[in-house]
This record gives structure tokens, sequence and C-alpha cells, in this order.
């Protein structure tokens, strides 16, 4: 039988793998890292995760991409029985030890009889055979151009931030304390997963006056995409009003200070693990354009992190991704080159989950292709089905926007199943009608 090949072996790329070889095919994993490097990645592993440790929620009863990453699991999905296996405390989020999640992912993939690796760098899109292109944000500029040719259709853009890690031992836990929001999560070490750095109005004030003067690093001539809103630079949200931040990553909402029990923070900026070590945390929404000086300076005044040494500070990077409405169809194929299907952001995807669920529905698919059938993608009432449906004709293509999964892309609900009642009864109304509408999916195959 001949090989499915897939460009890239991000997280996309290694579900693809993954699906495609448990299903009896042969399949070929393309990956130029670390022979040729990115601006955001450090190694060669496969599913190297770069901007945050966060799957986000893993509430399916009440989140969208929670009932996602049950979807993930029911299908038998590699990245999130990596992430189980190599998950942090995080409250109710489902966050992963990173370089032991991807050097997992990797081991299985090396250790898969049906997988083979293909080093390199890929400069032009295939014409023959059966293809995945799952390059992700950072494509190449040679094979970026070659998708462009194929397409016909100039490639969007939109720029993403990468928040710093702080060392664990220079964090002054006199001043902070440890707790996650609202005391959530089953277990005493889910509840006190964060670190938790208390600001004062004046702390507060001076912070955001030394993150607005700060230097920030410039696009390059030409650059003109925008910011996805779920990734911005904090120093953007400060522009927008002095107390954005306070409202969004910032907020002291469920929170009480373990020193000083009676005195409510004015904001609070939260640090989560990032390894099973607990030697590493990621101050937790501030993704940022600063340059490197003016980083340690602005955050060196939050309390708790005036001696605080970082073993990565935040960046930003280009993403790139298609328009995907005009170009791809239901199969994740574009239109142009049948014998291409692409997963991960490029489809216009957001997040890591996101990417990954696209890998696992294009594997599946190419291998339904190469075994001689034709599977279609699950209801759109499901969490995977609701983000093909949107990527591939649900959206509007003059103004296509990459999307993170959410309840907004499920086809609304009756009255019967809860359509006009309260969030309480409507979410999970919608995560048990995606439930059923996915066992029945994988039930066909």
């Amino acid at each position: 039988m001949e090989p499915v090949h897939i460009i890239g072996a991000g997280l996309a790329g290694s579900e693809a793998a993954w699906q495609i070889a448990q299903a009896g095919v042969p399949v070929v994993l393309h990956e130029m890292r670390p022979t040729v490097e990115t601006f955001a990645h450090r190694t060669g592993d496969c599913a190297e995760m770069v901007c945050s440790n966060s799957f986000r929620s893993d509430d399916d009863q009440m989140n969208a991409v929670g009932q996602l990453h049950w979807e993930m699991r029911a299908a038998d999905g590699l990245i999130m029985a990596m992430a189980d296996k190599h998950r942090l405390p995080a409250g109710g989020a489902l966050a992963v030890d990173r370089d032991a999640f991807s050097a997992a992912v990797t081991a299985v993939l090396q250790g898969h009889p049906l997988v083979s690796f293909a080093p390199g760098e890929i400069t032009d899109l295939p014409t023959e055979g059966r293809w995945i292109v799952a390059t992700g944000p950072l494509t190449s500029a040679a094979l970026g151009q070659s998708i462009l040719q194929a397409t016909g259709e100039g490639a969007l853009a939109f720029f993403d931030a990468i928040a710093p890690i702080v060392h664990a031992d220079s964090i002054d836990m006199q001043v902070c304390w440890l707790q996650s929001r609202y005391d959530k999560g089953e277990t005493e070490e889910e509840r006190t997963a964060y670190i938790n750095c208390p600001m004062t109005k004046a702390d507060y004030e001076g912070f955001i006056d030394a993150l607005l003067a700060a230097d920030k690093a410039e696009f390059r001539e030409g650059e003109t995409a925008g910011y996805f809103d779920g990734c911005l630079p904090i120093e953007v949200m400060a522009e927008r009003g002095r107390e954005t931040l306070r409202h969004g990553p910032m907020k002291p909402v469920g929170l009480t200070n373990a020193h000083n029990p009676t005195e409510k923070a004015y904001a609070v900026v939260q640090l989560r693990r990032d390894n099973a070590l607990g030697t590493l945390y990621n101050i937790v929404g501030f993704q940022t354009k600063m340059k490197y000086g003016a980083q340690t300076e602005v955050f060196r005044r939050i309390p708790g992190l005036q001696n605080a040494s970082f073993a990565r500070l935040g960046g930003i990077h280009r993403n790139t991704f298609l328009n995907s409405p005009l170009l791809i169809d239901d199969r994740l194929r574009l239109r142009a080159r049948p014998n291409l299907r692409f997963a991960g952001q490029v489809t216009g995807v957001e997040g890591y989950v996101e990417s990954a669920a696209m890998g696992l529905l294009a594997g599946r698919m190419a291998a339904a292709e190469a075994l001689g059938r034709d599977l279609p993608p699950p209801s759109p009432a499901t969490s995977m089905g609701a983000l093909v449906n949107h990527i591939t004709g649900g959206a509007d293509a003059k103004t296509f926007q990459p999307m993170n999964v959410n309840f907004g892309l499920y086809p609304p609900l009756d009255d019967i199943r809860g359509g006009r009642r309260g969030r309480k009864d409507r979410y999970p109304a919608y995560t048990d009608r995606a439930k059923a509408d996915f066992r029945a999916w994988l039930a066909t195959q």
C-alpha cells in the first residue's frame, strides 16, 4: 500500500500520523526541525508546544473545548493520551509538562511499525500521492510560497505572541501564594495549582505606566497583519484601556491572599506550573512583543517577581493560514489539488487542541481514502464537526479569521433541549447531543 505523507510533525501532523497508522496504513512523517530552525521551537521533537503548556478547560459538560477533549479521547487520540499521561495540576484546565509530553509523542510514533520519518524541509507541494500539509503557523517561506501558487489566493496572516517562563526558585513566596481561582479542583494539588502575585492599585498603575512606555519589537516593512484576539500581547490590551488587564488576565476575583486574607488585591498576576518538577512557571496571559531588556524590567515590577530569573522571555511571530472557506472542502482537501489535505492551524483553527483535532480528522479521512472508503466529517453538533463546518463554509470567506472552538459554532438547540434556557441547562444539552452524535460517527468506521 502506498503510504500517506505528512508535512510537519507538530500536534496536528503527529495526531494525523497516529490515526493513519492505527488504521493499518503506512505513513511517512516529514519534519524540517531541527535542521531548519524556527523562531519559537527549541527541539526537533514531535508535537512541541511553544506558546503555552495549557490545553485549556477539561470540562466536557460546560465547555466546548472540554467536549473536544472528550471527542479526541473517544477517537483514541494520541495527543490527548500523552497529555493525560503528563498532565500538571492546573485547576479545571488541562496543562502538561511540555518537554515530557513532546518526548512521549515522539517515542510512541518512532516505535510504531507503520510510521517512518523523513527528516528535511519540503519546499514544494507534491503533485502526486496522498499528502497532508500540517506545517502550522511557522510554515517555511519556500513552502508557503508554493501553497500560495497552488491556491491562487493570498494567504491571510496574524501575529501570535509567546509568554515568558520564570524559574520557580526566583519567585518570592513571602509575597505570593498558591491557589487556583475559586479553589477549583478535586484535590489539594489542583486547588493550589497557580502562584498568585497580588497588586495594590499603586502597583497596578505603575505597572501599566511601565508597560505602555516599554520598548516594543517593531514589525518589518510590509507586515500589516493583525493579532488573534485570543492571544493578544498584554501591551496591546493595555493600550485599549488602563483597566483592560484588570478585567482580563490580571483579574483578582476568586482569589484570597493567604498572607493577608482580609485585604483584597486590586489586581493579581497568575503563574501556572510549566513542568512536572515544578521548577518552571509561565506567566498566564502575559504574551508580549516587548524587547527582552524591557521585559525583565517591567515584569520585575510585579510583587513577588522582583528577583525573577527567566528561563525564556516572551516574543512574537507571524502565523499564516489559508482562506479555508474558499479553498478547502469538508474532507479537508484542497479543492484545486484534491491529493492534498490540510490540517492544524494553517486551516484557520486556533489553539493546540483544535489543531490536533483537525489532524485527527485529516488522518482518519486520508486513511479511509487509502482503504477505498469515504469518511465524511462528524455532525456539526460536535466540537470537531463544528470546527470543520466553520472553516469549510460556515464562516464568511471575506472576513475569515482563526477561531477557537465554542458553543457559538454549534447548531442551535430546540426548546425541548433547552435552547432558550440558561447556560447551566443549555451547555450540558449541547455536550450531551455532541457526545451522542460523535459516538454515532465513530460507529460508522
